[in-house]
């Protein structure tokens, strides 16, 4: 889950919670309208459609159990899960896209590795660096089966020229994008999302931008440089609004929808 804090300072406001796989669908807007004269279209376009649509699949069993944080009785937000759950999905979200496709699962399994590094070192944005000692052999075993996985799935690709390592790593980096700037507004409320820089975002293979993000006084969002199709998009985010304490009834609450307006600056 990702729970977003608060618009004020009211320890006892509502808090909009956010399933993965909700953030993820966030995370395939941006992808389906990406792309225009200056940043290059999705190769492989539906591959990347699916795998950006469920780069976090392995979520879905601990989103449906949605276990409670005890501080704060809302289900734990996404950086505060307890490690053994966080270890659970790094396996099972290559593990279901490799059953679609190994181009998928190389994708999905380069995600999980990321987490861990740093993004390969391509960015500064949310990863796990907080791993107990506890924890650091179960996690180092996941990270050696899941570099096993990346070997066996590059062997087993199509010979086609997206399918090189340099593209695939432009892909990595596409996926980044979107899944950091879906992070940038299901993290933080309307109002307090402010600027973002987002860094190593392809142009083009080997040729990365950063690019920047303002949120603006009324609602919209602009882009500098802007990468989708069309100069104003809507997207919207969905999830449940829940006070501290109502975790409980996360099931039972209805769905509500955050909505942005991307545009160029």
């Amino acid at each position: 889950m990702i729970v977003q804090q608060p618009a004020g300072s009211d320890p006892g406001a509502p808090r909009f919670v956010i399933k993965n796989t909700e953030h993820q669908a966030l995370a395939a807007g941006f992808a389906r309208a990406f792309g225009n004269r200056h940043f290059r279209a999705l190769e492989p376009r539906e591959e990347m459609l699916y795998l950006v649509a469920h780069h976090d699949q392995g979520w879905q069993s601990v989103d449906d159990a949605a276990p409670i944080d005890p501080d704060t009785g809302l289900p734990y937000h996404l950086v505060r899960t307890p490690t053994d759950l966080i270890l659970a999905t790094g396996s099972a979200s290559p593990d279901f896209n490799e059953a679609h496709s190994p181009f998928a699962g190389l994708l999905s399994s380069m995600h999980t590795c990321g987490l861990y590094n740093g993004r390969y070192g391509l960015s500064d944005k949310v990863r796990v660096d907080w791993i107990p000692a506890h924890s650091r052999a179960a996690v180092d075993a996941m990270l050696e089966g899941e570099h096993a996985r990346q070997a066996r799935l590059r062997a087993a690709l199509p010979t086609q020229p997206w399918a090189r390592p340099e593209h695939v790593l432009h892909c990595y980096k596409q996926l980044q994008f979107f899944d950091t700037l879906a992070l940038y507004f299901n993290f933080a409320p309307p109002g307090a999302r402010g600027t973002a820089v987002f860094t190593n975002v392809p142009r083009g293979v080997g040729r990365d931008v950063s690019v920047r993000v303002s949120e603006l006084p009324d609602g919209g969002y602009a882009f500098e440089p802007f990468p989708f199709a069309r100069e104003h998009i809507e997207v919207y985010c969905e999830g449940r609004y829940l006070a501290p304490g109502e975790g409980g009834r996360f099931a039972s609450a209805p769905v509500a929808r955050q909505i942005f307006t991307l545009l160029a600056a």
